[in-house]
């Protein structure tokens, strides 16, 4: 059932909570890690690119791109333009950080993909991709019939939801899976760093939360487009 919410009053949570975030996973990599490098010889530079990218660009992007629909007060065209260039850079970002990660572990004489985080990840990045070539095509450009996207517009709302929860809690498995690793090598189990990385992975957590607490808001009243009957709350209210 839609929560008897105001998407747009509540959205302000969010939109904070993904500034503070931002900053702290930038403020980790550059004051503890020591910055970013896409060529150098000290490894760790390269992979300290992909905490950020993944975390701004799948999470952060792609739950601003999802609760777009319900906060921005515009016509829907452009919310559907803004709503599918969001999703474009968060992709772009994602793909980049795993890039980052694959040339570090290549470079380093690490073995790729040995982690559940890693599965995951590909799978979300795979799903990602997917996802919004289908819906680039179905809903934007040729843009198919209606019949057509009533028929598919559930699916791309539950697959959007599903692989973006998937993001947010590989995320936050990919801050344990990095502090085990650096507690392991000596790192002090409760100095300031550790406490930093649980504390992203918290708000990480609670990012996702509003996000998905947002698109289940009460929809506004329906119009004569299918894609504004079939929102993100009534998607929620239909299934079981």
């Amino acid at each position: 059932m839609a929560l008897g919410i105001n998407a747009r009053m509540v959205a302000f949570v969010p939109h904070t909570l993904a500034l503070v975030l931002s900053v702290m996973v930038l403020y980790w990599s550059i004051s503890y890690r020591g910055g970013f490098a896409w060529e150098s010889t000290n490894k760790r530079l390269i992979f300290n690119l992909h905490p950020p990218l993944m975390l701004i660009g799948l999470v952060i992007l792609g739950g601003e791109a999802i609760i777009s629909h319900k906060w921005l007060q515009l016509e829907k065209p452009v919310k559907k333009k803004i709503h599918l260039v969001l999703h474009a850079i968060a992709l772009i970002l994602g793909i980049w950080g795993i890039c980052a990660a694959f040339k570090n572990h290549n470079e380093s004489n690490i073995p790729n993909l040995y982690s559940l985080h890693s599965w995951i990840g590909i799978g979300v990045i795979v799903i990602y991709v997917l996802q919004w070539l289908y819906s680039f095509i179905v809903f934007f450009y040729p843009r198919g019939s209606t019949p057509l996207r009533s028929n598919l517009l559930p699916w791309h709302v539950f697959l959007g939801l599903f692989v973006y929860v998937l993001a947010v809690g590989n995320t936050a498995l990919g801050f344990l899976e990095k502090l085990t690793f650096m507690e392991t090598s000596g790192l002090d189990k409760f100095g300031s760093e550790a406490f930093l990385i649980n504390f992203m992975a918290i708000i990480t957590i609670l990012f996702g939360t509003f996000v998905i607490l947002i698109v289940s808001a009460t929809p506004a009243p329906s119009s004569d487009d299918v894609e504004d009957n079939y929102s993100y709350s009534a998607l929620i209210t239909y299934l079981p």
